[in-house]
């Protein structure tokens, strides 16, 4: 099921405005409240795992530069890497790999890795198996119980019941996590602070490990074009074949002749 976005947001795109308007959404009840923003990476590439990070920010404005990473040069996002970092409480930055994508299909796997972002946080109830990239992490939640009840939680004084409201990019809600705790926020990563933290996290992380990749199958030019399905990338495959690495799901008809894998 498709969402809108929710009234409450509507009329806002400073992030920093929209993770205010979250906060209070989540502490209607009067509850202490953790927004968990959520974002991802790598759906539309040829090659190379899918990217969630889910990020908590210290407060609305702990950093306000920040802004939906693919409004950002590569160079401003390595720039704020470190500052994105610092401005959040916590964060997780978890994958699906290849293999994954070609088993259950990228959306499916893209929320995979959103789930494993989340445990890596220390939400309950989810268990998932451990990524194949080492998940890169900073602090958690330290939430013991059903967060969409109560529970001791982040910064949490001591006799305060904690709320955690999912804010996820996109309008559609997490498999595998509870309804209630979940808001699809549509170009959320514009319009909200935690969102375009995660965002951030994700993208750099992600294209780094392309670097990597580069340096693995050189040629490719996966350093440059992160495994998207550019000219040059086509041309790079047509040359020198597939690599472990790309998707076989993902295999672009544009390219005529049968590709064996490395």
């Amino acid at each position: 099921m498709k969402h809108k976005l929710p009234a409450f947001l509507e009329g806002i795109e400073a992030p920093v405005d929209g993770e205010v308007a979250m906060r209070k959404f989540a502490a209607q009840a009067g509850e202490n409240a953790i927004v968990v923003g959520i974002d991802e990476v790598g759906r539309g590439p040829l090659a190379g795992p899918v990217v969630a990070c889910a990020a908590v920010l210290k407060s609305p404005d702990a950093l306000l530069t920040l802004n939906d990473s693919k409004k950002l040069t590569r160079p401003k996002r390595e720039a704020m890497y470190q500052d994105v970092q610092d401005a959040c409480a916590c964060f997780a930055v978890a994958s699906a790999s290849v293999e994954e994508i070609d088993r259950m299909n990228i959306l499916e796997a893209d929320f995979l890795a959103m789930r494993r972002a989340l445990q890596a946080l220390g939400m309950p109830g989810i268990k998932e198996s451990a990524p194949q990239i080492p998940i890169f992490k900073k602090g958690s939640l330290n939430i013991s119980r059903d967060p969409s009840t109560t529970s001791q939680g982040l910064s949490a004084q001591d006799d305060k019941t904690v709320r955690v409201l999912i804010a996820v990019d996109g309008n559609l809600k997490i498999h595998g996590i509870p309804e209630e705790i979940q808001i699809p926020v549509v170009k959320g990563d514009g319009r909200i602070a935690s969102i375009s933290a995660a965002s951030i996290l994700a993208k750099v992380f992600r294209d780094r490990y392309m670097d990597d990749l580069e340096k693995k199958f050189p040629g490719y030019g996966f350093d440059k074009h992160a495994g998207y399905g550019t000219k040059a990338h086509l041309e790079a495959i047509r040359r020198q074949g597939m690599t472990p690495e790309h998707r076989k799901s993902f295999h672009p008809k544009s390219l005529q002749t049968e590709l064996d894998l490395f």
